[in-house]
């Protein structure tokens, strides 16, 4: 029963990927919480966001300015994920689920409120280090990465082809300094890679399903139901890690 509910997740998460070209990880890391620690869902996440991310990243235009625009957030992510991903890998850590379940209330707070930060200037170098630091140290404790990263993206104004292969390129960085901490501290084994790998399957048939349904599902209701659906297990993870629930 879990392998099936690992796959119907991986399936629902890549639909959302496809449809929003962002949205895998904060789905599958939330609902896997339910059934694992989130160091064991990380590991399973690992292999299908990385491929999804890299293909989503190679897809847009302008790769070479993207990277001169964003390299220090880039760097000051790997920093800060790789401060705090020891957090994730100890089981049996209580705090872990309820960060993440006030991470994903903000999240779909603001989703549902159409929240937007004020336009910012891209090439404001301090501000992008200070965000992809911040998000770095969320990203290595939850295995989350969108905030504050994807509302900062969101203000640069760029357009929807290079807003979608920055969310990609800042994506597949976060994906990859998380492994790489993960493996530093010795929480990746050769099982988990096989586990991951096998994830990686239903991923890319619910990516291509919901590149597939964008085209014919309104953006507006999916997206409130989306955010619903983050606000609905904010709560539950939190209520879960104060009643101190074991998440195994």
């Amino acid at each position: 029963m879990t392998v099936l509910f690992c796959i119907l997740v991986f399936l629902l998460a890549g639909m959302i990927k496809g449809l929003l070209g962002m949205g895998l990880p904060t789905v599958a890391v939330a609902l896997l919480a339910l059934v694992m620690s989130p160091g064991e869902a990380s590991a399973l996440l690992l292999i299908p966001s990385l491929v999804t991310n890299v293909w989503q990243l190679c897809s847009g235009p302008a790769l070479g300015q993207l990277i001169r625009q964003l390299w220090l957030m880039m760097v000051t992510l790997c920093a800060g994920t790789l401060l705090t991903v020891r957090w994730l890998v100890e089981t049996g850590n209580n705090q872990i689920p309820t960060l993440l379940g006030v991470i994903l209330m903000i999240y779909g707070c603001m989703g549902l409120l159409s929240y937007r930060l004020p336009n910012v200037p891209g090439y404001d170098s301090v501000v992008s280090g200070i965000v992809g630091f911040i998000t770095g140290l969320i990203t290595g404790a939850t295995s989350v990465f969108v905030v504050p990263m994807v509302p900062y993206l969101q203000a640069m104004n760029l357009d929807k082809e290079r807003l979608i292969q920055a969310l990609g390129l800042s994506f597949t960085v976060s994906t990859l300094a998380l492994a790489l901490g993960m493996f530093w501290q010795g929480a990746l084994v050769t099982e988990d890679a096989r586990a991951s790998l096998v994830m990686l399957l239903p991923a890319l048939v619910g990516l291509a399903a919901g590149q597939k349904i964008r085209a014919k599902l309104s953006e507006t209701l999916f997206l409130r139901l989306f955010f619903i659906g983050l606000l609905l297990l904010g709560p539950y993870l939190l209520i879960r890690s104060f009643l101190g629930v074991q998440i195994a």
